[in-house]
C-alpha cells in the first residue's frame, strides 16, 4: 500500500520548502470513532487546494492557486511532490508547548488555537497532534487522476503505486 497524507498545498510547500517541519493535526469529519492518529512513520504529501488557506496562514504572500471546482471532479490531475518521515509524533496538551513550536510552522497562532481548543471525534479540548518530519522533494512530479476516493475530510488515503524509479528513490532514502 502507498500511503498519502492530506494537507492544504501550501502546508506541503512550506514543507518541501524548509519553512515548517511539523505537522499539526485534530482530525477530520471522516476519522472514525477512534479520532486522528499519526498511524505511519513515511508517506507522500497529498496537496489539497481546500479552505481558505492564505487568510490561516503567515507565509502565503505570492502563493495564487485558488480552488476550484475542477479539483473536486474526476480526471483532475493530482501532483505529489514531496515525501515525508516522521521522526516523532505525540499530543500535546499544553498550550505552551503547542506555542514553543510557532518558529517551525507557518500557521496563524488563531488557527492553531481554535484546533487546539476544539472537542470532537475522540479528541479532547486542549489538546492537539504534532508530528516532526523530515520532508525530501521527489526526483520528479508524480501525477495520477484525481478519484472521489480522495474525496472527504480525512488524513490519510491509500494511493496508486508510484511509478517505479520513485520506488526505488523511496528505498535509498
Amino acid at each position: 500500500m502507498t500511503t498519502g497524507f492530506k494537507d492544504w498545498k501550501l502546508i506541503c510547500e512550506a514543507l518541501g520548502s524548509g519553512k515548517q517541519d511539523i505537522i499539526f493535526r485534530k482530525g477530520g469529519i471522516h476519522e472514525g470513532r477512534e479520532g486522528f492518529a499519526f498511524k505511519h512513520e513515511a508517506f507522500f504529501l497529498f496537496p489539497t487546494l481546500f479552505h481558505a488557506q492564505q487568510q490561516m496562514c503567515t507565509e502565503s504572500e505570492g502563493w495564487s492557486s485558488e480552488p476550484t471546482k475542477q479539483e473536486w471532479q474526476p480526471g483532475y490531475q493530482i501532483d505529489i511532490e514531496y515525501y515525508c518521515r516522521a521522526t516523532k509524533a505525540e499530543t500535546l496538551t499544553s498550550w505552551e508547548a503547542v506555542a514553543a513550536l510557532r518558529s517551525r510552522h507557518i500557521w496563524k497562532d488563531e488557527v492553531i488555537r481554535e484546533r487546539y481548543d476544539w472537542e470532537g471525534k475522540g479528541m479532547a479540548s486542549g489538546s492537539i497532534h504534532v508530528a516532526y518530519v523530515e520532508t525530501f522533494q521527489l526526483p520528479e512530479v508524480w501525477s495520477f487522476p484525481y478519484e472521489k476516493r480522495y474525496g472527504g475530510c480525512r488524513s490519510w488515503l491509500e494511493l496508486p503505486e508510484p511509478p517505479a524509479d520513485i520506488q526505488e528513490w523511496v528505498q535509498n532514502l
